[in-house]
């Protein structure tokens, strides 16, 4: 197989993910500005302190954006995207179906196809045209398979066992 194809769609795949990533921060970033609306969607969801994760979330996704695009410490930026995903799967989409178009923005096809393509991305690695091959860090294969799905994985765990506290379901119907 031709190397340049090869690292164009490596290209092609860690700048789109990554400008999804860092467009959704961004979009978080302007919600957080405004007011606590978004630190007390985060509460409604059950993962407190809301403040504390919605600035947490915000940075994590225009941080790992960007670092995914450039393809800069790329199995971690996946992981990071990863558990993201998981995170948002598990207290916000898992409950709605799997269809985005069965209760607009809510389905999980969307965060299940960003975490399993983060942790490909993570095996995969970046690819010639990016930073880490560049500063000839080499991350990728089984390794990198192991860093993405590992920071993901646990990672989207660990937080979601020291921050999520799931409402009762009176509270989040009164939500």
């Amino acid at each position: 197989m031709d190397a340049d194809a090869i690292n164009l769609g490596l290209l092609i795949l860690r700048v789109t993910v990554g400008f999804v990533i860092f467009a959704h921060g961004w979009n978080h970033l302007k919600a957080v500005r405004r007011g606590p609306g978004i630190a007390n969607w985060f509460e409604g969801l059950g993962v407190k302190p809301g403040l504390l994760h919605s600035w947490t979330v915000t940075i994590t996704e225009i941080v790992g954006g960007i670092a995914l695009a450039a393809g800069l410490f790329t199995p971690f930026a996946a992981g990071g995207v990863c558990a993201l995903m998981v995170v948002a799967y598990m207290t916000n989409h898992r409950n709605v179906g799997f269809f985005i178009t069965k209760r607009p923005t809510e389905g999980y096809e969307y965060v299940l196809t960003l975490a399993l393509v983060s942790i490909a991305m993570g095996a995969l690695g970046p690819g010639q045209w990016s930073l880490d091959d560049a500063l000839d860090i080499v991350v990728d294969g089984w390794e990198g398979f192991a860093v993405a799905a590992g920071i993901g994985l646990v990672g989207g765990a660990a937080f979601l066992a020291m921050f999520w506290r799931p409402p009762k379901p009176e509270e989040a119907a009164a939500a």
